[in-house]
């Protein structure tokens, strides 16, 4: 039988007097890769601020792997959007990645052998490790984005989620994120927010498709109908071959590369 990771059990959140998300009820279970779709505003940066405890629930329980939300949130690693840095930081990867222990340790308390082998093997796992010494600043975006999944690696979390994580990186570096997290869900299980349909077609192994309420739970490929149904617009499909892409963030219509 799978472990549970995650249970959202009618759950509501809003903002101010708005609701966010409806009657949300979801469960993930350890080793699966969740990709989230849906349009801005549809709730999944929200969804993940429940999860991290940065906003409750006003009706509904959330638990993570059977704890409280406050208890269960230290299972999990963050890896928010990429966004760009100022260049004139003084901040090397390793110190970078080092962030990631800062919830292991007492306050003040220094870094040990452990920090240092842990920081090492999570800089190995995403290909870093010889640049370990580098300024962040001079690392391209794709780059970037393997550090800062190393930071939230190294706080062993057993559940990784990423907020768009391919949103600012070189489109011929995107595929090298994927398989990298492709690799990662072996031992740790994924959730991941992307626009990127073709990430979700061929990377996760189940959808989730969130616009306000959860419209669709299971397994790729992505029908049409439950495309148009999230995005309750109709969806324009061009073939280009691969990758498919949602080409617009706008208002309706949706394009949708195929």
């Amino acid at each position: 039988m799978k472990t549970e990771i995650i249970n959202l059990n009618h759950v509501w959140a809003k903002y101010n007097k708005d609701p966010i998300l409806e009657d949300i009820n979801l469960t993930i279970y350890e080793g699966d890769f969740v990709g989230l779709i849906g349009p801005n505003g549809g709730g999944k940066t929200t969804l993940f601020k429940l999860l991290l405890g940065l906003i409750k629930p006003y009706q509904g329980t959330v638990r993570i792997l059977g704890n409280t939300v406050s208890k269960g949130r230290r299972y999990i690693g963050y890896v928010p959007q990429l966004l760009e840095l100022d260049r004139e930081f003084p901040v090397s990867v390793a110190e970078v990645v080092r962030m990631g222990r800062l919830g292991k340790r007492r306050l003040l308390q220094p870094y040990t052998a452990k920090d240092e082998m842990i920081l090492n093997r999570t800089l190995e796992q995403v290909e870093m490790l010889e640049l370990r010494d580098r300024p962040i600043a001079e690392l391209s975006g794709g780059q970037r984005q393997r550090v800062y999944i190393a930071r939230a690696l190294a706080s062993e979390p057993r559940i990784l989620l990423l907020d768009e994580p391919t949103a600012s990186v070189d489109p011929q570096r995107q595929s090298n994120i994927y398989e990298l997290l492709k690799e990662l869900n072996q031992f740790i299980t994924v959730i991941m927010i992307s626009h990127d349909i073709g990430a979700i077609s061929t990377y996760v192994k189940t959808v989730g498709c969130l616009n306000h309420r959860l419209f669709f739970h299971g397994d790729p490929p992505l029908s049409r109908e439950t495309i148009e149904q999230t995005y309750q617009c109709p969806v324009d499909l061009i073939a280009h071959g691969v990758p498919h892409r949602v080409l617009s963030s706008h208002d309706c219509p949706l394009y949708y590369h195929e």
